[in-house]
């Protein structure tokens, strides 16, 4: 929680890969790729639940055992590479409120692809957002310039 907001951070791990077969969850450096994010968002002070959308009963496994909470596993037509991210954040959104009975006032959407983003990287992204936000529609994305 950031000033009494409750906020989410949604990890979208698809399986269907197209380039690199299972990378959500292929061996990085001694544990599977999502264990990274997963880690990385549970360990924030800020955030107050993770979560875990994907379609794969696999992912959500090896998910589950790094700590994030896989409260549904998504519909396979939400979960082709044409499908924008958009719809299953706003698919896990409706599945909380109506069968949790919970909401949050910010999401965190986190890439299960970035391993070298730590929990301290996250937690100043926060305090920038709240720091710098000027409306509620506000959004910060994080990008790297490439040499």
């Amino acid at each position: 929680m950031y000033k009494e907001n409750k906020i989410l951070s949604f990890i979208d791990a698809r399986s269907g890969s197209k380039s690199l077969k299972n990378k959500n969850i292929i061996d990085f450096a001694g544990k599977p790729l999502i264990n990274w994010t997963i880690e990385a968002s549970i360990n924030s002070k800020f955030i107050d639940c993770t979560i875990v959308s994907t379609e794969s009963s696999e992912i959500a496994g090896i998910a589950e055992l790094a700590g994030a909470e896989i409260p549904f596993l998504r519909p396979l037509e939400l979960s082709g590479d044409e499908v924008p991210l958009i719809i299953p954040i706003k698919h896990g959104i409706r599945w909380l409120r109506e069968n949790n009975m919970i909401t949050f006032d910010y999401i965190v959407n986190l890439l299960p692809t970035c391993p070298l983003r730590t929990t301290e990287h996250i937690d100043k992204a926060i305090e920038y957002y709240f720091q710098n936000k000027k409306t509620d529609e506000d959004a910060l994305v994080s990008v790297k310039r490439l040499p």
